[in-house]
């Protein structure tokens, strides 16, 4: 079965409940499932998020309901608490680069490929900008049959140098307006991944902290 998002887009919350389920089973593998109060720690994170949110675990569990439905989450069993894994790969029919992008892209918002190269490091390591192209090419040129285009390239933003791509998981994008362009300070694209390379440890051991500590409280009823 193939996602079709034109006949049902996800919310902007569903988005953000799947894509950090996504990004925490690649970067914190041993605590993965996760809990209901590590799922809503990862979706409110001050970093690497575009917006930033405050969900409420109501908010979480009923996009978790929803997601269930279209088989792209499940439940698992596992220790005191219930835990969630996405089935994303499987429903959405997309090969993993992809799947890494679109989770990404869900993230953060609209970005270029070569912005994309970057952020996918802790996720995939794509050999160059070129690849990461190819694929999105491949997501924009997906076939009617397979559930439709999933990416978009927006309009060249004022100022920019390169154009954005945004998903479509959430329904159309409005390409009368053009993403924001953001400058990188000059910094080359290698200078670029060590310092992502750097944030994404902090924010890894941040994050298994905060599970240790949600787990901790539960087995004290807190």
């Amino acid at each position: 079965m193939n996602l079709d998002v034109r006949t049902r887009p996800l919310s902007s919350t569903e988005a953000r409940v799947l894509a950090t389920l996504m990004e925490k089973a690649r970067t914190v593998p041993d605590s993965y499932p996760l809990t209901l109060n590590s799922l809503q720690s990862g979706c409110n994170q001050k970093t690497a998020r575009e917006p930033v949110l405050n969900l409420t675990e109501a908010e979480i569990s009923e996009a978790l309901d929803e997601l269930r439905q279209l088989s792209l989450v499940f439940e698992t069993s596992g220790g005191r608490a219930t835990r969630y894994e996405h089935n994303f790969l499987r429903v959405v029919g997309v090969p993993d680069q992809s799947a890494v992008l679109l989770g990404l892209l869900m993230l953060r918002g609209p970005q270029t490929a070569g912005e994309l190269r970057i952020n996918t490091e802790r996720w995939y390591k794509f050999l160059d900008i070129a690849s990461v192209d190819a694929f999105l090419e491949e997501l924009q040129d997906r076939s009617d049959d397979k559930g439709g285009p999933l990416v978009v390239k927006l309009p060249r933003a004022p100022g920019a140098r390169e154009q954005r791509w945004a998903h479509l998981l959430c329904g159309p994008v409005d390409l009368s307006v053009p993403a924001a362009a953001s400058g990188n300070g000059g910094a080359s694209e290698e200078e670029l991944i060590t310092l992502t390379r750097r944030v994404a440890a902090l924010e890894d051991t941040v994050a298994q902290l905060q599970t240790q500590l949600n787990d901790l409280r539960q087995q004290l009823g807190a």
